[in-house]
C-alpha cells in the first residue's frame, strides 16, 4: 500500500487524494456541521470528539496533505462552534488539528512494514494524542487552562485515541481490501474462515 500521489511525492495531490480528500472532507463537514462530531463533556474541554478520525485516515491513506486538509477542517468547525474561550483562540482551535494526519501519516509510515494493524492502530492513536497533547499543550502555554485542569481530561483523551485506533485499523483494512481486488480476505483453512 503506498501513501501520497502516484508519483512517488507523499506531498503532491493526484486524482485518487483529491477524491479522498473529498469524501473525508465531506465526513468531517458533516461532523461538524451537524455537531455529531462533538460530545458534550462536563469538563474544561467542552467537547470530546470523533472528528479528528477522518484527519487520521486522510494521513494513513493517503499521506499528509490530505490528512492536513481534513485536520484544517475539524479545526475550522471547532473554532466556528466554540463554546469555551480555549477554542475561540484559532491558534488553538485550528493548529494543532493540521497536525493530526501529518503525524498520523509519519507513524504509517515508519510502521507499515512492520504489521500494517499496528501501523494502523498507532497512527490512530498518536493522531489522536497530537490533538489532545496539542490543544492542552497551548491551552496552558497560552493561559486559557492551568495545568491541574488537564488531568480530568486525561480518560476522555485515553477513550479519542482508542476509538481512533480501531475505527484506523478496521477502515485501513478494508481500503487495502478493496485496493488489492479481492472481495474477501484470504482463506487459511475452511473451518477458519475470516472475512
Amino acid at each position: 500500500m503506498t501513501t501520497g500521489s502516484r508519483s512517488g511525492s507523499a506531498f503532491g495531490l493526484g486524482v485518487r487524494q483529491i477524491v479522498v480528500a473529498g469524501i473525508l472532507g465531506g465526513i468531517a463537514i458533516l461532523l461538524g456541521a451537524t455537531r455529531i462530531g462533538f460530545i458534550p463533556v462536563p469538563n474544561l474541554s467542552g467537547n470530546a470528539t470523533i472528528m479528528h478520525v477522518p484527519a487520521v485516515l486522510g494521513g494513513a491513506l493517503e499521506g499528509p496533505v490530505v490528512g492536513l486538509l481534513a485536520g484544517g477542517i475539524f479545526g475550522f468547525y471547532s473554532w466556528l462552534y466554540a463554546e469555551v474561550p480555549l477554542f475561540k483562540d484559532p491558534i488553538i482551535a485550528v493548529g494543532p488539528r493540521l497536525l493530526i494526519g501529518v503525524v498520523a501519516w509519519a507513524v504509517f509510515v515508519l510502521l507499515r512494514r512492520i504489521n500494517l494493524d499496528l501501523a494502523s492502530a498507532a497512527a490512530g492513536v498518536f493522531g489522536s494524542l497530537t490533538n489532545t497533547v496539542g490543544v492542552l499543550g497551548l491551552g496552558v502555554m497560552l493561559g486559557y487552562l492551568p495545568p491541574a485542569a488537564v488531568v480530568p481530561i486525561v480518560p476522555q483523551a485515553v477513550v479519542e485515541a482508542v476509538l481512533a485506533a480501531v475505527v484506523t485499523v478496521v477502515v485501513v483494512r478494508g481500503v487495502v481490501l478493496f485496493r488489492s481486488g479481492r472481495t474477501t480476505a484470504p482463506e487459511v483453512k475452511d473451518e477458519e474462515r475470516r472475512y
